[in-house]
């Protein structure tokens, strides 16, 4: 049997994890900025939180200002425009079973990038930074392997 086709080169891209207030705003932002026309990006939460303003600092390091973003729940995104997209990439466990769960009646692509949650990280400020450009630095790199070829054709 041959496998079903995959979303080699999605149109619209969700990123999830648990609280959309760190991680998944954090990949949002960084894909949105690879591909400004290309594709259609947003992030959510399987619970809500509150925007980290470490996550604020360490996007404003590379030129991204995230400070308005909203964090949102899969409900809350699927109330406003539904869950319409080609991949959901679920940065957490609990935001993966969750989209699991979502997209049982869905055509979405669903993979797992597991990310350390940076939150969880004791210690001073800079430690603190540390830990968060470290998840941006991994979130950069799996960004760019992934859709390295999305667009190409165009640049």
């Amino acid at each position: 049997m041959a496998a079903p086709p995959r979303a080699r080169d999605p149109q619209s891209v969700l990123f999830a994890c648990a609280m959309n207030s760190v991680r998944s705003p954090m990949a949002e932002s960084l894909l949105q900025h690879m591909f400004p026309q290309g594709l259609y990006v947003k992030s959510a939460g399987a619970r809500k939180g509150e925007l980290d303003p470490f996550a604020i600092a360490v996007m404003a390091e590379l030129g991204q200002d995230i400070s308005a973003h909203k964090p949102q729940t899969f409900e809350e995104l699927e109330d406003w425009e539904g869950l319409n997209f080609d991949l959901i990439i679920t940065l957490s466990p609990e935001a993966h079973h969750k989209a699991l769960e979502l997209t049982r009646t869905l055509a979405a692509e669903v993979e797992y990038w597991p990310t350390q949650d940076p939150t969880t990280i004791e210690g001073s400020r800079d430690q603190k930074l540390a830990a968060y450009r470290e998840v941006c630095d991994q979130l950069l790199m799996r960004i760019r392997r992934r859709f390295a070829k999305v667009g190409a054709a165009n640049g």
